[in-house]
């Protein structure tokens, strides 16, 4: 609406005034949880640039750039929540580890989504991420147990980021078993962080957290 420099300026804006908010605070730890977030944010944004229309990358690459470009604010928030209520560090580790996992499942649901959800309902287009080249878990699977013709078309739409082929990558990515994988993988991340809640004592608060996490794999959008 108001054009690329009226919007780089305000995103500085906010940037600049979330600084101000969290030195107004006074906790340092705040401050360092939040650069280093930061600092392993945009570190994960390289990782996945890099990774763009290279079919070859790994299950455990692709895990890496979804906790450092997701998970890691996540693991973040919920970091600092202890913090700020002046928890120990079992339950500050605890509260660490849900918001990791959680963040993990809920990218692992946003990569199966952009393959499986309605335009209209999800809030972008379907094969976003294929346009873009991303090899995404979806792909990674489907690559790995479809058939010969359909790893060539997988890959050749990663190498080039189009979706001429896109209704058949759905349907390889649907019969060879990538989105029950990715739903499974996105289970048993949330089954992690629901445990890593163990020590928080039995709350209405912790029950939301259960909550919350059980809500990151039902959605579709």
């Amino acid at each position: 609406m108001f054009g690329n420099q009226a919007s780089v300026l305000v995103g500085d804006f906010l940037y600049s005034r979330s600084f101000q908010m969290m030195v107004e605070l006074k906790e340092i730890r705040i401050l360092d949880v939040l650069a280093n977030a930061t600092n392993t944010i945009a570190e994960g944004e390289v990782l996945q640039l890099m990774n763009c229309n290279n079919p070859d990358i790994s299950e455990a690459d692709y895990m890496e750039v979804i906790y450092r470009k997701t998970a890691k604010l996540f693991e973040a928030g919920t970091r600092i929540g202890a913090i700020l209520a002046r928890q120990d560090d079992p339950i500050e580790q605890a509260l660490a580890t849900y918001g990791r996992h959680l963040g993990q499942a809920f990218q692992l649901v946003d990569d199966a989504l952009d393959y499986d959800a309605k335009p209209e309902e999800f809030g972008k287009n379907i094969g976003d991420d294929l346009a873009e080249g991303k090899p995404t878990l979806p792909l990674i699977y489907a690559m790995a147990h479809g058939s010969a013709a359909e790893r060539h078309m997988i890959r050749e739409a990663i190498e080039t980021g189009g979706t001429r082929n896109l209704t058949s990558i759905q349907l390889a990515i649907e019969t060879s078993g990538g989105l029950r994988y990715t739903a499974e993988r996105a289970q048993q991340e949330v089954d992690v962080a629901i445990q890593a809640l163990t020590p928080l004592s039995p709350s209405k608060f912790r029950d939301g957290l259960i909550e919350l996490a059980q809500f990151a794999i039902q959605r579709r959008y």
